[in-house]
């Protein structure tokens, strides 16, 4: 089944879509724009359909287990009832079942007969009304859902926007959100309302209905890395465009679609030969072996790159898997070769969370040197890349830093990775982040268990 006014473009499928949910002669265009990027018959395996309950207020979200199947007058659309019991089960109580959040919901089911003319056989859904605007609520809602943030899968976001300013004003405010919603992650975006809700636009009781399910989008998206998403703002209307509707009081509509990026290769930081990654390693240990009065059979003299100055470096160390020290600076005038022994023994004997390295640990250490581009200071977390970019802070005389490879290592999101290095090493509370002097890095890290 297809529809003549849906002309798909072609191109990557979306990985979600942001639709109104207005009746269709004021809104059905702007919401179809969107869906016209849908290859037909795309094969995703569930569509994830997130909103705002328009009647009935409570706490997380509720996944509509009820009824297998949702019909309209296009036919009948499956629900994926088993899914929505596992995300009550996983939600820790986020999520729940409440029948009196769907009986009377249009949000959700007014884009149902889109996804029919797209697909004819829709993939099940997964229809999901949320009841509350409290930010922790639906970062947990997104962390549940992060899992199934992925290209099998499409999410569409429900949202109308402006709610009752005038004509001008819901323009303004609209094209405006729907900027910062393109151009950046969660925080844009909050900071977006805020500026919106100072402008006091008369009339505007909000300048989205749908925040709490475009915020859920957005936090998946800044787990994930927001550069690695591509968004594209496709169509604005308001009601005032309709010949129904009246330009004094209007509601407006925005349709945007998101695709992920497709990995490419990046260029490496730093290139090191097979002989000066053996030579890093070798600094390290023989200043380590030598310390504690330690046989060295090795090589340990500077060669190539070994030999220049201005490196950062940082010296890890792990014993029987776990950490055992890590040291290092962001800057040196020495040579790289000096600058790796000077870390390697003050992550042995003076990294302050551990007792001075033994000779029997010494001899069963396996060690890790990164070497480190120079800090780029950001003034958004947008510009940050979990697991590519390690992050450095300062706020007052407290400062603290974790390497890239931390995020790998403990598979935490972006907040939780800048949480937990403001709390733990930076000393300034898990959100001191938010107010701090951020910088950015990337690292070339050489290990010692892959070398040959």
């Amino acid at each position: 089944m297809t529809s003549p006014w849906l002309h798909p473009a072609g191109g990557a499928a979306p990985q979600a879509i942001i639709v109104p949910h207005a009746g269709y002669v004021f809104s059905g265009e702007v919401a179809a724009s969107a869906y016209n990027r849908i290859p037909p018959g795309h094969a995703y395996k569930r569509i994830f359909l997130l909103g705002p309950s328009h009647r009935v207020g409570f706490a997380g979200a509720s996944v509509d287990t009820l009824y297998p199947n949702a019909d309209t007058p296009l036919g009948t659309v499956p629900v994926d009832v088993q899914l929505g019991e596992q995300l009550i089960r996983d939600g820790d109580g986020v999520f729940t079942c409440r029948a009196d959040a769907h009986d009377r919901e249009h949000c959700l089911e007014v884009q149902l007969p889109f996804l029919q003319l797209v697909f004819g056989e829709v993939p099940p859904v997964v229809p999901i009304v949320i009841g509350t605007q409290r930010l922790g609520e639906l970062q947990r809602i997104a962390k549940v859902l992060g899992p199934y943030f992925d290209e099998d899968h499409l999410f569409v976001i429900s949202s109308d926007f402006s709610h009752y300013p005038s004509y001008e004003d819901a323009k303004a405010s609209d094209l405006y959100l729907a900027d910062a919603i393109c151009s950046g992650g969660l925080d844009t975006f909050l900071n977006a309302l805020s500026h919106i809700d100072k402008q006091d636009f008369s009339g505007e009781d909000t300048a989205a209905c749908g925040a709490c399910a475009i915020a859920v989008l957005l936090s998946m998206m800044d787990a994930q890395g927001r550069n690695r998403f591509d968004a594209e703002h496709l169509m604005y209307r308001n009601s005032g465009d309709s010949p129904y509707g009246e330009k004094d009081r209007v509601v407006g509509y925005n349709s945007i679609v998101f695709t992920r990026l497709e990995k490419e290769e990046e260029a490496p930081l730093f290139s090191f030969s097979e002989e000066e990654k053996k030579a890093m390693i070798a600094s390290a240990r023989s200043a380590i072996h030598r310390a504690l009065g330690l046989p060295f059979d090795g090589d340990d003299s500077p060669v190539g790159v070994l030999k220049e100055k201005g490196y950062g470096v940082f010296v890890t160390l792990h014993l029987d898997g776990g950490l055992r020290g890590c040291i290092g600076r962001f800057e040196s005038s020495s040579t790289l070769h000096d600058t790796i022994r000077e870390m390697a023994l003050s992550a042995a004997f003076s990294d302050p969370r551990f007792p001075s390295l033994s000779r029997k640990e010494a001899q069963r250490v396996d060690i890790e040197v990164s070497v480190l581009s120079p800090l780029k200071r950001i003034s958004s977390i947008d510009e940050f890349k979990l697991g590519r970019d390690g992050i450095y802070m300062i706020k007052g005389a407290r400062h603290g830093t974790f390497l890239p490879q931390v995020a790998e290592e403990t598979g935490w999101t972006t907040e939780e990775f800048l949480g937990h290095c403001a709390r733990e090493k930076a000393g300034i509370g898990y959100y001191g982040w938010k107010d701090a002097e951020l910088y950015t890095y990337q690292t070339v890290v050489v290990k010692e268990s892959e070398l040959h």
